[in-house]
């Protein structure tokens, strides 16, 4: 973190403190030993000269085909309301430090925009006069994108303000860049009040995701009249709902983008099973493999997609092991739950099993093929017209007769199965698929009916990943089981024609597995 500090600048600090108001000198102390920077006329003008343009380069991005259709489809469901849909702000790690900022789904689906520029943004759709020649061709709204100027070397902004200074953080795009990025017209983020205001129309937002644009909606809604906070609240949780809900079904460009990560996470694997004959019985070599991955996430896209989960013997059954401090040990099973996420934020989700040593035993194929064949189970009950819940069950019935045939389930597979029973359970806790995109977890705030009990569509893409989870302290179960964790999850693409594993590059077969761990490991030699 850049922080130089001079005897000057001191001297400077101790002249600025010596002249601060008494109750505000304990802050000023404070705010000083961060930021030092030189604030004198001739230090500005020094600074605000001698520079050369470096314009950003401008490309629209490919989403901007897709996100009119989609805006289309949010504005005709609230006609006549202003949508105000913010991308939010950095969130604080500690002390002065964030975390690295990523935008607010919504925001990212509505205007198509990646990665982290975006900060402190906010998408509003303004509802059309209803007498217009719009109205008339049928559009109900307009969408206006408010943003922050760029803090380039033509403003002081550029070198005093580390959020947005570009001697900061770095050429960024402004409201010109913004414009022909997302074919949005684009404002400048100091009008969204007076934008927010005008008509006297009623406001919704999404209202979690920046709290001080929550409080000017409210600040709105209580000049124009409408300050009952139940009634918003409810209105607010609808637009969000909705949101999620139709994110549901993919388009092109974003099936496109889910397919990119997943051949980076199938490279991000490629280089763990390099690196993991190296590493074997190393302390913390769970974390030596988590950096092996993570380092193609960020060569190859923005990010992981969620923290990345290596659990190795015992911490296999742990179903969200992520501290991965643990030793990875020969002849033990090695969970792995990862997922790149590209630049366009759309992610995969993808979870495999492996022999360390490269060879399933025979105890070990047993169960890892009890796995493998719930979930195609799964796959062949996700038709056009099913629902999750049918490939739920179809997951859970093949775990439930394994757990039978070896001695383990205590009753029978029907009453096991039966609501009343739901014993099986106990080893596979869990649910066995979900939506996949913008989020690992995506439309999560759909309702249950528009999710779990909806009638799967050509288009949605979720994942399927049953298991099995035989905890160390398990006393329920023989003692060779215990401390075995075993998942199998791939990303699956609903066409008109059925399931298609967008994963299936992705090696799962038992004998597939093992000559994949010798090819990467004859790699790294």
């Amino acid at each position: 973190m850049a922080e130089v500090i001079t005897a000057q600048d001191k001297e400077y600090e101790a002249r600025e403190q010596a002249m601060a108001p008494g109750e505000d000198q304990d802050m000023a102390d404070r705010v000083n030993n961060r930021s030092l920077s030189p604030r004198s006329a001739k230090f500005v003008e020094f600074m605000s000269t001698g520079w050369d343009d470096n314009e950003p380069t401008i490309e629209r991005y490919e989403s901007a085909s897709y996100t009119p259709a989609r805006l289309a489809k949010l504005g005709a469901a609230f006609p006549g309301e202003r949508l105000v849909i913010p991308a939010g702000q950095p969130k604080v790690r500690n002390n002065d430090c964030d975390y690295k900022f990523r935008p607010d789904s919504a925001f990212i689906y509505y205007t198509g925009l990646g990665q982290d520029y975006e900060a402190g943004s906010v998408l509003v759709l303004n509802p059309v006069d209803p007498d217009s020649k719009e109205a008339a061709d049928g559009q109900t709204h307009k969408a206006e994108l408010f943003v922050a100027p760029r803090a380039n070397h033509y403003t002081t902004d550029f070198f005093q303000d580390a959020h947005y200074g570009e001697y900061w953080v770095g050429p960024r795009a402004g409201l010109k860049e913004m414009a022909a990025m997302t074919c949005l017209e684009t404002h400048d983020i100091a009008q969204l009040k007076d934008a927010l205001g005008k008509d006297g129309v009623q406001l919704r937002v999404i209202e979690k995701t920046d709290p001080e644009v929550t409080e000017l909606v409210d600040q709105v809604r209580a000049m124009n009249g409408y300050d009952d906070k139940p009634t918003n609240t409810a209105h607010d949780n609808k637009l969000l709902e909705f949101a999620s809900e139709q994110r549901k079904c993919k388009d092109a460009y974003e099936v496109q983008e889910i397919r990119k990560a997943v051949a980076a996470t199938k490279h991000g694997f490629d280089n763990i099973l390099r690196r993991l004959p190296s590493v074997l019985d190393k302390p913390r070599s769970e974390r030596m493999l988590e950096g092996a991955f993570n380092a193609i996430s960020r060569e190859e896209g923005n990010e992981v997609g969620y923290d990345t989960i290596i659990a190795s013997g015992v911490h296999a059954p742990i179903l969200h092991w992520e501290r991965n401090t643990g030793v990875v040990g020969g002849s033990e099973l090695l969970l792995i739950d990862a997922g790149v996420e590209v630049d366009s934020l759309y992610t995969a989700d993808i979870t495999r099993t492996f022999p360390t040593n490269g060879k399933f035993t025979d105890f070990q194929k047993r169960l890892y093929q009890a796995v493998l064949d719930s979930q195609q189970a799964g796959f062949e009950a996700a038709k056009v017209g099913a629902t999750y819940s049918d490939i739920h069950h179809a997951c859970m019935r093949v775990i439930a007769e394994r757990l039978h045939e070896w001695g383990i389930l205590p009753v029978d597979v029907e009453e096991s199965l039966s609501p009343e029973g739901q014993q099986h359970r106990r080893w596979l806790a869990c649910g066995v698929a979900h939506h996949l995109g913008l989020d690992v977890h995506d439309c999560a705030q759909a309702r249950y009916e528009s999710y779990q009990g909806a009638p799967i569509e050509p288009g949605m893409v979720f994942t399927i990943e049953p298991g099995l989870y035989f905890r160390e302290d398990d006393l329920m179960i023989p003692e060779e089981y215990r401390g075995i964790g075993i998942r199998i999850e791939d990303d699956v693409l609903m066409t008109e024609d059925g399931p298609e594993w967008i994963s299936a590059g992705i090696p799962k077969q038992i004998d597939d597995v093992e000559a994949w761990m010798a090819q990467m490991a004859a790699e790294a030699r």
